[in-house]
């Protein structure tokens, strides 16, 4: 295959894949600019890798890179980041629809690290159980905890501020 031949896959991969890739930045970052730069450098990795890179697992392997950088990002910088600061709103025609997106970001960013890593790839993602484990190097057993623990601290703080009411 030539240089050519395989840039042009790639563009084809990145076109299909960046859409998900973003969106999964976006729920694990809380942030539309971080997101978007690790969607960037975890495809920078993906293309570098491509020789070696299954074509049927490429999605797998951007998200893992993905998920690796985020790692990466929070341990050097040891810090949340704030769930005051939220993307720019879409549209005042999907204010119910953002306002919704708005409040899942902000209970997703007052889940720990590997909680939200598990949540965001398990339910949004809609990976199973033994992909996750895969894209985070933990076992199954891991990921059910952390879902389950997850999930939990989601329902207590939507009890607390909506009095049970959703």
């Amino acid at each position: 295959m030539t240089k050519a031949e395989r840039d042009a896959e790639f563009t084809v991969f990145m076109s299909q894949a960046a859409p998900s890739l973003s969106r999964t930045a976006w729920l694990l970052t809380g942030d539309a600019e971080r997101a978007q730069e690790l969607v960037q450098a975890a495809l920078v990795k993906t293309y570098a890798a491509w020789p070696k890179v299954r074509k049927d697992s490429a999605l797998a392997y951007a998200r893992r890179v993905l998920i690796n950088q985020r790692t990466d990002t929070w341990r050097s910088t040891h810090a949340e980041l704030s769930t005051d600061v939220l993307p720019e709103r879409a549209s005042a025609d999907d204010s119910v629809g953002v306002d919704q997106r708005d409040e899942i970001v902000r209970l997703l960013a007052t889940l720990p690290e590997q909680q939200r890593k598990v949540v965001v790839l398990r339910y949004y993602s809609d990976l199973s159980e033994r992909a996750v484990a895969d894209a985070l190097g933990i076992s199954v057993g891991a990921v059910k905890s952390a879902a389950s623990r997850g999930l939990a601290a989601l329902r207590a703080t939507l009890t607390t501020t909506h009095g049970g009411s959703r």
